[in-house]
């Protein structure tokens, strides 16, 4: 059994032995009441972290085009697989550091258990690359989880963090407590939507 989060296998091992308790099993519903209340269409989004990618078809529902990465191969088939023909080209084996996006390839990147599945250590190098890959005036946007660090992953953020984390490079423009009962038990009480623009 693989104990190093940073190797694809720790994640692949889990996946394919159905222990995935961040899995919220389809998509969070305030993303989903955003999306719904968004009216722009057309957005080029990345997910990062996909997992068994939920949240995929929600975004290429509400009109945006999405390209969805994960580094577990275990992870990418069982999203291809339930997302159908059409939109299983969207995921893809890939690295968020090292594969060969363009500079400001993206105008939104959407965060659900990407951060908090890194080490602690990674999370300045997760912020620069976002915002190497997003547009000045890109949107980071998604679920972040403030809680212990210890016996991670998931690698809870201290309040302050965030800001450490992301005002180089990022407006705050929400924060705000995910509603009772909508967290997975793995996060409840301890998640928040975030939404940060990229600064030109």
């Amino acid at each position: 059994m693989t104990e190093d989060p940073t190797n694809p296998g720790f994640w692949d091992e889990r996946y394919a032995e159905g222990r995935t308790p961040w899995d919220q099993g389809g998509v969070p519903p305030e993303l989903a009441r955003r999306l719904v209340a968004r009216k722009d269409r057309g957005r080029r989004v990345l997910i990062p972290g996909c997992g068994q990618g939920h949240e995929v078809a929600a975004f290429a529902a509400a009109g945006h085009d999405v390209t969805a990465i994960d580094f577990s191969a275990a992870a990418v088939e069982r999203a291809r697989a339930r997302l159908g023909t059409l939109l299983a080209p969207r995921v893809q084996v890939a690295d968020f550091f090292t594969h060969p996006f363009a500079p400001a390839s993206f105008d939104l990147v959407y965060e659900r258990t990407f951060l908090c599945a890194q080490e602690p250590a990674s999370w300045p190098r997760v912020a620069r690359r976002t915002a190497e890959l997003l547009r000045p005036g890109g949107a980071l946007l998604g679920f972040y989880f403030l809680g212990a660090k210890e016996d991670g992953p998931p690698y809870g953020l201290d309040p302050e963090e965030p800001g450490a984390i992301f005002g180089n490079d990022f407006t705050l423009v929400e924060s705000s407590p995910v509603p009772a009962g909508e967290s997975l038990p793995l996060f409840a009480g301890r998640e928040f939507w975030h939404e940060w623009r990229r600064r030109a």
